[in-house]
């Protein structure tokens, strides 16, 4: 039986997450929760008063268990609550009427190769002429062209033009970026032109992270300085500062395909070692530990964890693990250090309070679920070996001095690696379920690579901070007296040069173990939400049979596991006859899709292939989430199984699995015979007329405009082939055309 005395929190945020969990799935069903929350906060209240002068716990317990539901509801509300949607006066309400409206910068920008993108929240619109409020984000872009500004934290901007609504996914498994904005209360884009926009004014909505922004950037401006390698410098930038726009792809994947991307996110690692470095400083300090030297190491730990904070921007990752070890902090200053659980259960009550959204967001979920698995587990894993004793026990009085020593020095270090090892393990036990599900594959060279990735980076790290520090010194000291700060400048340069180095070394160890273990990766595994909670379910059980030995949890584990494993047979009995045909929807490109069962033949109609980014964001996330085996490629239709033949300049007949297709790219001839098709695919703004098509295909057929038709192109044609008769289907506006066949 769970004694919950000492896990006061633990059972106050479970209830206040399942509500949240409800509102997400099922919140467009329910009704405004506020006043029940407040009807049952005063029930609550009266029942608690009655129930304290009872001597029977019956009453302890009902009023325990109206708590329960109160913080459910509580948890529906603060839902409803953040959803801008849900305001008389979003965006969403106006749709196309908007003329103009007046917003400000409120994200980081985003530098990609020709754009630059950021969030704008509005304050007003104008509709039929009147300047209206209004509230809600839009995610825009504008292009990287001479003499265009990158946006600034704080612009005020005046916008010509109405946004649209987020785009859903185009094709079947694709990363749903709608969803993504919408958990931020982004619910439109918009892709803004130089001319189409004007700066206003600099009123950034929060002073203070606007100077932290302007920080960091100052921050970033040294490593630019004092590392000169553009790889070393990207990868210092974003281990120390969070900033990644200048890490390429290729380094991007490298980390992912080792398990070590955590490296380069600042956020629980680097707040982590701040505040282990303070700790250890502080247990140095000689002394009696009282009341006044708690108080002030408090201070101290939480005044440097939120300098940090600052000095990287305030980003979202940060503030997170800032307040995760705010409340550690506070925890050990108030004497309840052993209570790691419930410590972080108030941190994740207070986060979910603040933003209840914070729960759909992945970072916070690994968070958390790789610190309570490091808490739980990994002294249980260390127990399971004492290499030090070990190593101590092979000494013997005999043996010289440089022996005892060597054996008590491999005794330390061997301790230590196998400390990180059980820490790396913990770790993955809890986040291996989401893992599967958000990235689609599972690094089994992990340990390998963090094992001493890690080290190197947390010293990096530490390093790393050291010049800013020194730097910041000399600048200091320059203000007085630039000559002084001219024979200063060794130092700042001297450490920067060993930091350089430390960060190459790493970096050359990740991508040296990618070389080594290129079969380390198992990637393309597709997991669906309830799978992930099997999974997750099926750790949990084994763990509480670990620690109560009792066979009923071991067997409860079997069944579970049992239970996936059948919807696995299950999934994939139901797709080996699935037949589909797909018009892709792949900017600038004509891309086909034959897919049967856990195969398929993808052609690109040019003879172009596909580039590497193409292939990974348009096509890959459908061949996962089909658990496909084989999947070939025929640019130009070479080696395609698929018949297809050229009956024309510009016409390509094509016929998969009694499916008649019809590919055009240019003008028809008058004299071609009547061909009647199923599916017709106007590619490369084709110049044809809609009587042409009804003559010799018919106007039974569909009509797909594929994604090498220019917009203008499309609604020219549009309407003109709609009132002859035909279906249209644009995939560049509503996704991937698909034709699903009998089985």
């Amino acid at each position: 039986m769970i004694k919950w005395a000492p896990y006061a929190f633990v059972r106050l945020v479970l209830p206040l997450m399942a509500g949240i969990l409800t509102y997400l799935y099922f919140g467009s069903k329910l009704p405004p929760m506020l006043w029940a929350v407040t009807g049952l906060a005063a029930l609550y209240i009266a029942v608690q008063i009655w129930a304290a002068r009872q001597p029977a716990p019956g009453a302890t317990d009902a009023a325990g268990l109206l708590a329960v539901l109160t913080l459910y509801v509580a948890g529906i509300s603060l839902t409803q609550q953040a959803t801008e949607s849900r305001a008389t006066n979003h965006l969403v309400r106006y749709g196309s009427r908007v003329e103009f409206y007046r917003a400000v910068v409120d994200d980081y920008t985003v530098v990609r190769p020709a754009t630059y993108a950021t969030t704008v929240r509005v304050s007003a619109v104008r509709v039929g002429g009147k300047w209206l409020p209004a509230v809600g984000g839009i995610r825009v872009s504008i292009p990287r062209d001479t003499g265009v500004a990158a946006p600034q934290y704080g612009d005020v901007w005046l916008v010509r033009g109405a946004p649209s609504p987020s785009k859903p996914p185009l094709n079947p498994g694709e990363f749903d970026y709608r969803r993504y904005l919408e958990y931020h209360q982004v619910y439109h884009q918009h892709f803004i032109h130089p001319d189409q926009y004007r700066l206003l004014a600099v009123a950034p909505p929060n002073a203070l992270r606007a100077i932290a922004m302007r920080a960091v950037r100052v921050l970033d401006g040294v490593f630019r300085e004092y590392v000169h390698e553009k790889r070393e410098y990207a990868l210092a930038s974003a281990l120390v500062l969070g900033i990644k726009d200048e890490v390429d792809q290729a380094t991007k994947q490298a980390y992912a395909n080792t398990g070590t991307t955590h490296i380069m996110a600042v956020s629980g690692l680097q707040v982590g070692l701040l505040f282990a470095a303070v700790t250890w400083l502080i247990g140095l300090v000689p002394g009696r530990r009282g009341p006044w030297f708690r108080m002030v190491t408090t201070l101290l730990g939480l005044a440097v964890i939120w300098s940090y904070a600052f000095l990287t921007g305030l980003s979202a990752s940060v503030l997170r693990a800032a307040v995760m070890f705010t409340f550690v902090i506070l925890g050990q200053a108030v004497g309840r250090r052993a209570n790691m659980f419930n410590t972080l259960a108030l941190a994740a009550f207070a986060l979910l309070c603040y933003d209840p959204y914070l729960l759909c967001d992945v970072g916070f979920q690994l968070s958390f679920l790789a610190v309570l698995s490091i808490v739980y587990l990994q002294p249980r894993i260390v127990s399971w070996l004492e290499p030090r004793e070990y190593f101590l026990d092979r000494q013997r009085p005999w043996q010289p001095k440089a022996v005892r020593r060597l054996w008590a020095a491999t005794g330390w270090v061997t301790d230590k690696v196998w400390q990180a090892t059980a820490l790396s393990l913990a770790a993955q036990v809890a986040t291996f379920p989401l893992g599967l599900y958000y990235f689609h594959q599972f690094p089994l060279g992990f340990l390998f690579s963090n094992l001493v990735a890690v080290p190197i980076s947390s010293g990096a790290v530490y390093v790393g901070l050291l010049l800013l520090l020194l730097k910041g010194i000399v600048a200091c000291v320059g203000l007085v007296s630039g000559r002084l700060a001219a024979l200063l400048e060794w130092a700042p340069r001297a450490v920067a040069y060993v930091f350089e180095h430390m960060i190459w070394l790493f970096n050359e160890y990740i991508f040296w173990i990618g070389r080594q273990l290129p079969g380390a990766l198992i990637s393309g595994i597709h997991v669906t939400a309830p799978q992930a909670w099997l999974i997750f379910a099926v750790i949990l059980t084994l763990l509480v049979f670990f620690a109560v030995r009792r066979l009923a949890w071991l067997g409860l584990a079997c069944s579970l596991l049992g239970l996936f494993a059948s919807s696995r047979v299950w999934a994939a009995r139901q797709l080996a006859p699935d037949k589909q045909l797909l018009v892709y929807s792949i900017p600038r490109r004509s891309v086909l899709g034959f897919w049967h069962g856990a195969s398929a033949d993808i052609v690109p109609l040019d003879s172009l292939p596909l580039t590497e980014s193409e292939r990974t964001y348009r096509i890959v996330p459908g061949s996962i989430l089909r658990d496909a085996r084989q999947v070939s490629y025929h640019p130009g239709w070479q080696g395609a199984p698929v018949p297809a033949q050229v009956a024309e300049h510009g016409l390509t007949l094509a016929t998969w699995h009694g499916v008649r297709l019809a590919i055009v790219s240019s003008q028809l001839s008058a004299a071609h015979r009547p061909t009647p098709v199923d599916v017709v695919v106007l590619r490369r703004n084709a110049r044809v007329r809609a009587g042409e098509l009804a003559e010799i295909f018919g106007t039974a057929a569909p009509v797909v405009f594929d994604s090498s038709c220019k917009s203008w192109y499309v609604a020219l044609q549009d309407s003109v082939l709609q009132i002859a008769g035909f279906q249209t289907y644009d995939v560049t506006a509503r996704g991937a055309f698909v034709v699903h066949l009998p089985r």
